[in-house]
């Protein structure tokens, strides 16, 4: 009986550590994704505002 409930707190802990890996991994691709939402509006809003035209040189 002590075998079987090592052997079921081994899967539960097993369990415990792969969940907490995907959710690890989800939030790093969470926080990766905003940064890139993030970096492509200001790349985007860069683009579309007029320049100034530039003073010549002299």
């Amino acid at each position: 009986m002590i075998g079987l409930s090592v052997a079921v707190g081994r899967f539960v802990e097993a369990l415990f550590w792969a969940i907490m890996r995907v959710a690890g991994a989800v939030t790093v691709a969470a926080i990766a994704a905003a940064i890139a939402l993030v970096m492509i509006w200001i790349v985007v809003r860069k683009l579309r505002e007029p320049r100034e035209p530039r003073e010549p040189r002299g």
